[in-house]
C-alpha cells in the first residue's frame, strides 16, 4: 500500500483521497507502481487547482459578470466534489467559497449601480416631461418646438427604463403635452390669414435692416446681427406667397453681399498668414519625428519646446488650421500613450505577478515533460496521451502569460 498526506493506494489497487468526511475512492490502478498511481491523481488535482486559480484571476482581475462567475464557481464546485484526484480538496472548496463571497459582493455593487442608473433615468424622464409641458404651454416657435418635442421623445427612448407604474404615468404626461402642443399649433395656423399682414410688416423691417447692413465692415458684430435677423425671419411666420418671395429675395441679396465681402477680406487675410503656416508645417515635421516614442520623458521635453515655438508662430489660414492642429494633437496623443506605457512597464507589483505566473507554468511544464518521457519510455500510451494533453494546455497558458510579461519589458 502506498500513501501520501492526501491519499493512498490500497493493496488491491484502489486509490483513495482523504477528505474531512473520510476517505473516498477516486479510481483503481492495476498497472504500474502505486506511486505512479498517486502521481497521476496528484496531476489531476494540480489541473483542478489551476482551473480554480484561473477563475480567481478572472474574477479579481477582470469585469467578469457575476452570473458568469457564479456559473464557473458552481461548475468547479461540482468538479471538486466529484474529483477523481488526490490533494487538498477542502482547500480548493475554501477558495471557491471565498470567491463566492467576492462575487456576491460584486453582484450587490452591480445591483446598486443599476438602482442608481434607474434613479438617474427617472430624473431624466421627469426633466423630459417637464420640458415638454413647458413647450406645450408656452412656445410659439412651432417648428423648433415640434422638433424639440421629437428630440425629447428620442431622448426618452434612449433613457434607461424605470418601474412600470412611474414609466406609464410620465409617458401619459409626455403624450398629453405633445397633444396639447399639436392643438395649439393647429389653432395658430387656422388663424394665420389674419396675421399675414402683420408678418409682412415685420419682414419689411427685417429686410430694411438687412439692406442697411449690406455694406458694413464690422464683420463679427454684423454677422451676429444677420444671424439674429435670420432667427427673427424664421420666427415671424409667413406672409402671402408673393410678398414672401419678394422680401426673401431682397433679404438674401443683402446678406449675400455682406458675406461675400467678408469672405474676400478673410481670403486676403489668410494669404498674409501663409508664412506662419509654413513655419508650423516645419514644426509639425519636426514633431512627427518624435513618433514612435522610445523615451517618453525626452519626447515630452522635445514636444514642449516645439509647442512653445508653435504658439509663437501665430495664427494660420483657416483652411489649414484643422490639419496642422490635428497633426500636432496626434503627436501629443502618441507621447501621452508612451508615457502611460512607460508607467505600466515600471509597475513592479504587476510585473512581479506576471513573472510569478510564468515561473509557475514553466515549472509545471518541466515536470510534465519529465513524466511524459517516463511514460514514453515505459510504453504507457494512456499516460503519454494524458501528459501530452496537459502539456499542450500548459504551453498555451505559458504563451499568454509570456505575452503579458513582455508588455512590461
Amino acid at each position: 500500500m502506498s500513501t501520501d498526506p492526501w491519499g493512498r493506494v490500497d493493496d488491491d489497487g484502489t486509490v483513495y483521497v482523504r477528505t474531512a468526511e473520510g476517505e473516498r475512492a477516486v479510481g483503481s490502478w492495476q498497472a504500474g507502481e502505486p506511486e505512479e498511481a498517486l502521481a497521476y491523481y496528484r496531476r489531476k488535482y494540480a489541473e483542478l487547482a489551476t482551473q480554480v486559480e484561473l477563475l480567481e484571476q478572472r474574477v479579481r482581475g477582470t469585469d467578469l459578470p457575476p452570473a458568469q462567475a457564479e456559473a464557473g464557481i458552481v461548475k468547479l464546485r461540482d468538479a471538486v466534489a466529484e474529483a477523481k484526484a488526490v490533494g487538498d480538496l477542502a482547500a480548493l472548496m475554501g477558495r471557491l467559497t471565498a470567491l463566492t463571497d467576492l462575487v456576491g459582493q460584486r453582484r450587490e455593487e452591480v445591483k446598486a449601480a443599476r438602482d442608481h442608473a434607474r434613479a438617474e433615468a427617472k430624473g431624466v424622464k421627469e426633466r423630459i416631461v417637464a420640458e415638454a409641458e413647458r413647450i406645450a404651454e408656452d412656445t410659439t416657435h412651432w417648428k423648433s418646438g415640434g422638433e424639440r418635442l421629437r428630440q425629447l421623445v428620442e431622448e426618452w427612448k434612449a433613457a434607461e427604463r424605470i418601474d412600470r407604474a412611474t414609466e406609464a404615468t410620465l409617458w401619459k404626461r409626455l403624450s398629453s403635452a405633445r397633444t396639447a402642443f399639436a392643438k395649439r399649433r393647429k389653432a395658430y395656423f387656422a388663424g394665420l390669414d389674419e396675421q399675414r399682414e402683420g408678418v409682412r410688416a415685420a419682414k419689411e423691417r427685417i429686410v430694411a435692416e438687412a439692406e442697411a447692413l449690406a455694406d458694413s465692415t464690422d464683420w463679427s458684430n454684423t454677422a451676429s446681427v444677420y444671424r439674429e435677423l435670420m432667427r427673427q425671419w424664421k420666427s415671424a411666420g409667413r406672409a402671402s406667397r408673393e410678398a414672401e418671395d419678394e422680401l426673401w429675395t431682397r433679404f438674401k441679396s443683402a446678406q449675400d453681399q455682406f458675406f461675400q465681402a467678408r469672405s474676400a477680406v478673410y481670403a486676403e487675410r489668410d494669404a498674409s498668414l501663409a508664412a506662419n503656416a509654413e513655419i508650423k508645417e516645419q514644426l509639425l515635421i519636426e514633431a512627427e519625428k518624435i513618433v514612435p516614442v522610445t523615451d517618453a520623458r525626452a519626447a515630452r521635453a522635445t514636444l514642449r519646446g516645439i509647442l512653445e515655438r508653435w504658439e509663437a508662430a501665430g495664427p494660420v489660414p483657416r483652411d489649414m488650421r484643422d490639419r496642422l492642429e490635428g497633426g500636432l494633437r496626434r503627436v501629443d496623443e502618441a507621447v501621452r500613450r508612451g508615457e502611460e506605457a512607460e508607467w505600466k512597464r515600471s509597475n513592479p507589483e504587476a510585473r512581479a505577478r506576471a513573472q510569478d505566473t510564468v515561473n509557475q507554468l514553466r515549472r509545471s511544464i518541466e515536470q510534465l515533460e519529465g513524466r511524459l518521457a517516463k511514460a514514453t519510455a515505459a510504453g504507457r500510451d494512456k499516460d503519454v496521451k494524458e501528459a501530452e494533453e496537459a502539456l499542450a494546455a500548459r504551453r498555451s497558458w505559458l504563451e499568454e502569460a509570456e505575452r503579458t510579461l513582455a508588455e512590461f519589458s
